[in-house]
């Protein structure tokens, strides 16, 4: 075992010594040590009852033989960070949670790992520092929050953003606001649709890192707790049998999860994501790889923001494993795969059953014949740029419109509150990229103001930042190169033609490869939004979105 480093022989007494100065028994410091990582928290509600699992994981991890370590992670809400500064660093913070998973684990010799996230960076956080380590790990998330009730229909905190540009609007009055505000988030756990926590507590099921249900039993069920036990007990399994990250985190099992992905309509965020923890496998995945799961995998679930369906609807439908049961049945996955479960991907969903038609749709009446993201080519993204394309309208598929350039989130906030944006037109944000932000600031302020005043079927969004996974719209984030580093979408200026393709996976601004090379000599880069602290230093290390925005 990795902790007879710190536990076995007389050369390891003072070792031992500070065990028992920490509570444990001479048993406890002989059996497997598991890190039981925690990110409970009292300022985020998809975290405050975290404490509630790790205890439960706990348990499980005592009635499989083995000696639990409670060990913290932070997190940030990207909800409460949102529309401010405070947004740089949630991204950012995927990377210091790797890093510090690594060090705790790492440096105290566990023998495997019990993660226990929920909420959005968290989840990859946990994932690449499992990878990076290859020690058994399991993943058992927080769940999502049940769906919150205005005037008797369901809703979530996407709706509420919304709400602020229907008050600005003069759509609704601040009593109504209020009222929103009271109902909107009913309960702890992640919010309720499928917003970038969710799909990434999905696709960890799905790549099969965690146990069946970990991506939709909703937080408050006792069901999740019931599931910490399991985890907690599997991850003895896991040890015993030496089955690590990388044996599950595979080239086959990454495209089982952008399969999922296509099919549940996931969060664009996932496409930072799922790169990042690819690299820490020590794999590569190409952009133009989502593009070729896309083409050809229905999108079978329609969940808030694109739908009207939430998470504990979809975990009444059966799951993410009635997802990939349908999928399966197919020849859309590949069912031999190995999982946490110490199963088969085959044997995790044999019993699975698709209970709800209108939630889970047959393969052979979807909601489209292609998947829920469209990874968009051309001369201001040559490298990529990401859309929902599961959660824009048909007309705004395919149309063409008119620039208009702002300098950051908050100048296009603004001018969009300000009445200032106009059916045909193409918010540009610029400089909110990896480097530029620094952190690339997730923007569901700007979709939803959109959304909220009724124009998010007639303007369209497009930055080197993010949008969030409850944005909506014709939302066009993550372009690359992003204009700190010199990327086209930074020569943008009022008044540009930009041609949008989702069908084809194209963008074009009508401006000629000449015109952008005497605008690049021309231009002056703003000065650094961030020269302190160690989001500089992330700036300076941070690559590209389209390869995930790792560190180098």
């Amino acid at each position: 075992m990795i902790s007879d480093k710190v536990t076995k022989g007389a050369e390891r007494a003072p070792h031992r010594s500070l065990f028992y100065a920490a509570g444990f028994t001479e048993e406890e410091i002989h059996k497997p040590l598991i890190g039981v990582v925690s990110a409970f928290s009292e300022i985020i509600p998809g975290h405050m009852h975290l404490d509630k699992l790790a205890e439960a994981a706990k348990a499980g991890v005592y009635a499989a033989g083995g000696t639990p370590v409670l060990i913290p992670s932070i997190g940030v809400c990207d909800g409460i960070v949102m529309g401010h500064e405070g947004m740089r660093y949630s991204l950012a913070s995927r990377e210091l949670i790797a890093d510090s998973l690594e060090t705790m684990a790492a440096a105290h010799c566990f023998d495997g790992l019990v993660l226990i996230p929920n909420c959005d960076k968290i989840v990859p956080g946990m994932v690449m520092g499992a990878l990076r380590l290859n020690i058994p790990s399991i993943v058992i998330s927080g769940g999502p929050m049940m769906a919150g009730h205005v005037h008797g229909k369901m809703t979530s905190l996407s709706q509420m953003f919304e709400a602020v540009g229907a008050y600005k609007a003069g759509i609704i009055d601040e009593q109504e606001l209020c009222t929103r505000e009271e109902c909107c988030c009913p309960s702890c756990g992640s919010c309720s649709g499928m917003f970038t926590a969710n799909s990434m507590n999905c696709l960890c099921e799905a790549i099969g890192l965690a146990l069946p249900g970990n991506g939709t039993i909703p937080a408050p069920y006792s069901a999740r707790i019931q599931l910490a036990k399991k985890a907690g007990a599997q991850i003895m399994e896991l040890v015993k049998r030496d089955i690590k990250p990388r044996d599950i985190v595979t080239e086959d099992s990454l495209k089982n999860a952008i399969t999922v992905d296509m099919a549940l309509g996931c969060s664009t965020n996932s496409a930072l994501h799922l790169p990042a923890i690819a690299h820490e496998a020590g794999l590569k995945l190409e952009l133009k790889q989502f593009n070729e799961i896309s083409e050809k995998t229905p999108n079978l679930c329609h969940l808030a923001p694109a739908g009207e369906h939430f998470m504990e609807e979809l975990y009444d439908a059966g799951g993410v494993q009635a997802v990939m049961k349908e999928l399966a049945d197919a020849g859309f996955l590949n069912t031999s795969l190995l999982t946490a479960t110490g199963k088969t991907v085959a044997e995790n969903i044999a019993g699975a059953v698709n209970r709800n038609s209108e939630v889970i749709r047959p393969m052979d009446r979807p909601y489209s014949k292609t998947g829920g993201l469209a990874f968009l080519f051309g001369n201001i993204a040559k490298k990529g740029c990401v859309v929902k394309r599961s959660a824009v309208a048909p007309e705004m598929q395919k149309h063409s419109c008119t620039a208009r350039v702002f300098h950051g989130e908050d100048e296009a906030v603004t001018a969009i509150y300000g009445g200032k944006i106009k059916p045909g037109d193409i918010v540009a944000i610029l400089f909110e990229g990896p480097k530029g932000g620094p952190g690339m600031r997730e923007m569901l302020v700007p979709t939803s103001a959109l959304a909220g005043m009724k124009l998010d079927k007639e303007v369209a969004l497009i930055t080197d930042g993010r949008f969030s996974g409850a944005s909506r719209g014709a939302s066009i984030g993550h372009v690359s190169p992003e204009a700190a580093v010199g990327g086209e979408i930074g020569l943008l200026r009022d008044g540009d033609i930009i041609d949008i393709d989702m069908e084809h996976y194209t963008i074009h601004a009508r401006v000629s490869d000449e015109e952008f090379e005497a605008r690049r000599k021309a231009q002056v880069m703003p000065e650094p939004n961030v020269k302190s602290g160690w989001l500089e230093r992330y700036s300076r290390m941070v690559t590209g979105a389209d390869e995930g925005a790792v560190l180098k």
